[in-house]
């Protein structure tokens, strides 16, 4: 069996790449790629709408049943951890918590207390803690509000609710020697600012969407809005921007190195991934025709 991009459709699990405009700095798929294989869950809302981790669950679930129905293979790839566990290994509801607990989560906020909270939360919840930047605000006030009403870590409630994965699902997972990674970062930064992200940034400015959204303060639009706001020089801002991609490469092996499930190989082994897949396709379509008599 070949293998060829028209096996497959695309099913994006980038937390930025669905929002439109937000191109340059999501390192989202060009025009050609878009073109040669279908993609989902790319360019999907505005930067100033919400969407969750079950927003890309719902929004998954009706690519997938698109997919299948075109006969093709549903292939996700990106590297916002929740959305995949939310996926294949199921999102619980999270009941309503008391506003008080957020009014005050953000009481302490106003006075500073960012890092003791982010410590908080890791001592109560290390796995969700463990994925998310000590300044990422938002997400520390919310594994702390779910936490402090529920009793329960919020990574808790990213299990057993509704499971996808079963013995037909292939998780590859990919790495590279550190060294070689914060080579290949820094020159993805230099080739997003040498291709327009500041120009990008200040162009979704102009639309009216505020640099404070949530999706403005994704990696490398924050330290661009930093820079566009006169907090920080240029120099300041491709630097501050290649070391939070570098923790962030970081957080994201941290998270999916706890996948059971998956099969890892270095990011030059081709072959090695290219023979793995070929190979399940392979085992797949064989378990499928000894139960489909339309294929014997």
């Amino acid at each position: 069996m070949r293998l060829s991009g028209s096996d497959f459709e695309i099913v994006s699990c980038d937390s930025v790449q669905v929002y439109r405009y937000l191109d340059i700095g999501s390192g989202k798929p060009s025009r050609d790629d878009l073109n040669r294989v279908r993609h989902h869950l790319v360019d999907v809302v505005n930067p100033d709408e919400i969407f969750t981790a079950g927003s890309f669950v719902e929004s998954a679930c009706t690519a997938v049943e698109r997919i299948e129905e075109r006969g093709m293979v549903p292939l996700f790839a990106g590297g916002t951890g929740m959305y995949v566990d939310s996926f294949f290994y199921g999102i619980s509801d999270i009941p309503e918590i008391d506003r008080s607990i957020r009014k005050v989560l953000l009481q302490h906020l106003e006075e500073g207390a960012i890092g003791r909270l982010y410590d908080e939360l890791y001592a109560v919840d290390p796995v969700f803690a463990a994925s998310i930047h000590r300044n990422d605000r938002q997400r520390i006030v919310r594994g702390l509000e779910v936490y402090r009403g529920t009793g329960k870590p919020l990574s808790g409630f990213y299990c057993n609710k509704v499971k996808r994965v079963s013995e037909k699902t292939l998780f590859i997972s990919i790495w590279r020697d550190r060294s070689e990674l914060i080579e290949r970062i820094s020159a993805r930064v230099d080739a997003m600012i040498a291709g327009g992200l500041v120009d990008e940034v200040d162009s979704i400015r102009k639309m009216g969407y505020s640099p404070n959204l949530k999706s403005m303060q994704s990696i490398g639009y924050k330290e661009i809005n930093a820079y566009l706001d006169g907090n920080i020089n240029l120099d300041e801002a491709v630097d501050a921007l290649k070391l939070e991609t570098s923790r962030y490469a970081k957080r994201q092996m941290t998270w999916f190195r706890r996948n059971a499930d998956a099969v890892w190989y270095n990011a030059s082994d081709f072959e090695g991934i290219y023979s793995k897949i070929r190979y399940w396709l392979e085992s797949t379509q064989k378990k499928r025709c000894s139960n489909d008599k339309e294929c014997q």
